[in-house]
This record gives C-alpha cells, sequence and structure tokens, in this order.
C-alpha cells in the first residue's frame, strides 16, 4: 500500500505542485480580499480568484520553463507586471492611492507559485505564510515606525553591522601566546553584550520594568549572565530606584547557568550527572530565592514603574571595553599556566571560570568520560562555575550601586561556599 501512494505521489508530482501554487495564490487572495471587502465586485484590481489564477499561472509558466523554453518564465512574469500596472495606472484616475503594496503581493504570488512547482513547496509555502502576515498587519507595522525613535533605530542598524557584517569576517582560531585568542569568539561576547542591552532596552520599554527585567534576565541566563551583569550593575546607577529589581535580575540569569551545566552534562556524559544535580541545584536556589524574595518585597514600589531613563540601546563602547578586558584575561591565564607549569585541572577550571563557563564545562564533561576522574571533572565545573559568579559579583561592586553590590554579593558568596563544600565532600 505503502508503495502504491509512493508511486502515485511520483507520478502525480507536477499535479500537485500545481495545487500547491493555486492554494498559496488563494491564501493570499483571500487576504487582499478580505481588506477590500466593502468594494463592489469589479472595484478591486486583485481579488481571491484574481490571486489565486496568478499563483497557478506562476506554477505554469515554471512547468513551461522546464519543458519548452527558459524564457517561458520571464515572459510571463513581465506580461503580469504589465497587466498589474496598467490596472493600478487606471485606478488611480479614481482614488489617489500611490501604495503598491498590492502590487508587489500580486507579482509574490505568481513568484511563489514558480517556486511550489520548480524549487520546493515548503518553501514557497512559508513565504506565502510571512508574505500573508506581513499584508495583513499594517496597521500594527506602521504604529511600531512611529513610535520607534531615531536612536533606537540606529542602535538596531549597528547592531546588525557588528554582528552580521563584521562577525562572519573574523578568524575562528587561536591566536596569540598559547593560541588563547579567538578574535571571533571574542567578538561574539561583544555582540552578545552588545544584544543583551538592546533586547534589555525594548524589554524595559515595552512590558515595564518588571517584567521586562525578569524577561531579560532569563534570556540573558540562556546565553550571556556576565553580559547581563554588567548591563544591570551600570543601569542601577542611572536608575536607582530599579535596583532591588536589576539585582533580581542578575541572580536570575547566573542561576540560569546551572541549569545549563547540566543540560551540557545529560548530552555529553549522562554518567556525570548524578554527581553534578545536588552541588549545581543548591548554588541554582541559593541565587533564585533571593531574587524571588527582592520580586516579591520590591515589585509594588512606585520608583519600580518608572522605565529606564533615556539611555542608548546599544551600549557599544562598553562591550568593546569589556571584550578587550576578555582578551586580557585570557593571555592573563595562560601566562599563569605557564609560569606554573601546567598545575592541574583545578588550575585550568578556576582561569577558564573567570571568561567563560561553557567552554571548560564542555572540556571537561568530555574528559570525564575517559580521560579523568568523574569526581575531578565535578569539582572542577564547580570550581569554574563559583570564579565565574565571583567575577560577575565583582562587576556588580564595580559598575553598580554598593545596594546592588550588596544585594548580588551575598548570595554570590553564599553559592559559591555551598556549591565547594557539596562537590568536595561528595
Amino acid at each position: 500500500m505503502e508503495e502504491v501512494t509512493r508511486d502515485f505521489l511520483d507520478a502525480n508530482q507536477p499535479l500537485l505542485r500545481l495545487a500547491v501554487a493555486l492554494l498559496l495564490g488563494a491564501l493570499i487572495g483571500i487576504e487582499r480580499g478580505w481588506v477590500a471587502r466593502e468594494q463592489k465586485s469589479g472595484e478591486r484590481i486583485a481579488g481571491i480568484r484574481t490571486h489565486a489564477l496568478v499563483g497557478l499561472l506562476g506554477g505554469l509558466a515554471a512547468l513551461l520553463s522546464t519543458a519548452l523554453t527558459p524564457w517561458a518564465f520571464p515572459l510571463v512574469f513581465l506580461a503580469v507586471a504589465g497587466i498589474a500596472l496598467v490596472a493600478w495606472r487606471a485606478r488611480l484616475r479614481e482614488a489617489e492611492d500611490y501604495s503598491i503594496t498590492g502590487l508587489v503581493g500580486l507579482l509574490l504570488t505568481f513568484c511563489f507559485g514558480a517556486v511550489a512547482l520548480a524549487v520546493d513547496p515548503a518553501l514557497a509555502t512559508a513565504c506565502a505564510v510571512v508574505t500573508a502576515v506581513i499584508l495583513d498587519n499594517k496597521r500594527e507595522i506602521h504604529g511600531l515606525l512611529y513610535r520607534l525613535q531615531a536612536h533606537e533605530l540606529d542602535a538596531g542598524l549597528k547592531l546588525l553591522v557588528i554582528s552580521a557584517v563584521m562577525l562572519p569576517l573574523l578568524p575562528d582560531r587561536g591566536l596569540g601566546p598559547g593560541a588563547v585568542l579567538n578574535p571571533y569568539e571574542i567578538w561574539w561576547m561583544v555582540v552578545l553584550i552588545a544584544a543583551v542591552s538592546f533586547v534589555g532596552y525594548f524589554a524595559i520599554r515595552v512590558g515595564g520594568a518588571e517584567k521586562g527585567i525578569l524577561f531579560t534576565g532569563l534570556f540573558a541566563g540562556l546565553s550571556s549572565s556576565t553580559a547581563l551583569t554588567l548591563h544591570f550593575a551600570r543601569q542601577s546607577r542611572l536608575a536607582p530606584g530599579l535596583s532591588p529589581m536589576l539585582a533580581a535580575g542578575i541572580l536570575i540569569a547566573c542561576g540560569t547557568m546551572f541549569p545549563r551545566i547540566l543540560l551540557y552534562a545529560a548530552v555529553i556524559s549522562p554518567a556525570l550527572l548524578p554527581a553534578l544535580l545536588l552541588p549545581t541545584a543548591l548554588m541554582g536556589l541559593t541565587l533564585y530565592l533571593p531574587a524571588l524574595w527582592l520580586w516579591r518585597r520590591h515589585r509594588g514600589d512606585g520608583a519600580i514603574r518608572q522605565p529606564v531613563a533615556g539611555q542608548n540601546p546599544l551600549e557599544l563602547r562598553t562591550a568593546l571595553f569589556f571584550g578587550a578586558l576578555l582578551a586580557a584575561i585570557m593571555l592573563l591565564g595562560e601566562w599563569l599556566r605557564g609560569w606554573l607549569g601546567e598545575a592541574g585541572i583545578y588550575l585550568l577550571a578556576t582561569t577558564s571560570g573567570i571568561a567563560d563557563v561553557d567552554a571548560i564545562t564542555l572540556s571537561l564533561t568530555r574528559m570525564s568520560r575517559d580521560v579523568i576522574a568523574g569526581e575531578t571533572a565535578v569539582v572542577g565545573i564547580i570550581l569554574a562555575a563559583a570564579t565565574n559568579n565571583l567575577v560577575k559579583a565583582g562587576l556588580a561592586g564595580a559598575f553598580g550601586t554598593r545596594r546592588t553590590a550588596w544585594r548580588v554579593g551575598m548570595p554570590m558568596l553564599a553559592s559559591l561556599a555551598i556549591g565547594l563544600a557539596v562537590a568536595w565532600l561528595a
């Protein structure tokens, strides 16, 4: 039965793809027809029937280009574009509507029909759905433009430049003494720091201070809690009234690091998971509980309801400074290892934990399978995590207010002590 079905689908592939082209055109036509539903029949330039037929025509043009001549598709496309332009020009005599969105949507419908037949129906379907959503949300999209400020647009474009343009150009290999300086990874940290400040700015602006800070904390905990600590510590100086909530966000981001460590262990070395579970769970709870207490106690404060005052959404200068600091720390760690002559796994974990936890966690979990003992790997991972949190507590103290440093530093120290004690005793 399955073989018969497969043979039927293979034999009727062009027909099925033409049907997809027709349905995709109808999908966009439904949205266009709904927008112009108040107009009388014949007054609409292109509704559901026209778009459905144009989608089918696109599929047939692609089929003819394959079967007869490659010129079939471009010639039919130009014909459809010409007819649409004539219709839009005639429409301008009755209504001064200079928008060409409908024209572009019609031409896209033709192209989706061609893609459904000649390339991939799934790709054509995804593009058609996105197009329908964009066409249907005209008011919401225009409303975003009215609410967007000039410096916010500038910040977004700069973020795209440093991430989509500059990052791929950097070499992804170790350079310098001991090959510890990887330009790609260092710049990736710069991008993360800038992205966290960007996301945090809009999260607080859209969702308010309380929800925005918590959302940003959880987001950064999955990417770079160090970047968030630096960003929120600086914000505590700009908006002292937000200091308790910002401290809660830092603790949430730093606590989320421990579930991430457990995930790495579960994927790479499941045998390590039981020994890691207790210390990481206790360290995470030691940060989550104070964060919850700060949240519940200060969420109703009047100052918390105020947004963070007019800061730059993209703190690129701070991100560049931290990238340079990260490179210096890596060089210092390599110099210490060379000077002391490879003092062992614990020294490696400590120096690595100063800058990053993910790299040493992945390395030790792999090594625990056949190179080092599981207990050594567990202590090394906990040591790296504790060192990393200690560094973030120092960042909170150096860049934030005294109260922020106190609210972050005490739980961090408690988490460090508990995690090391449990890992060592276990």
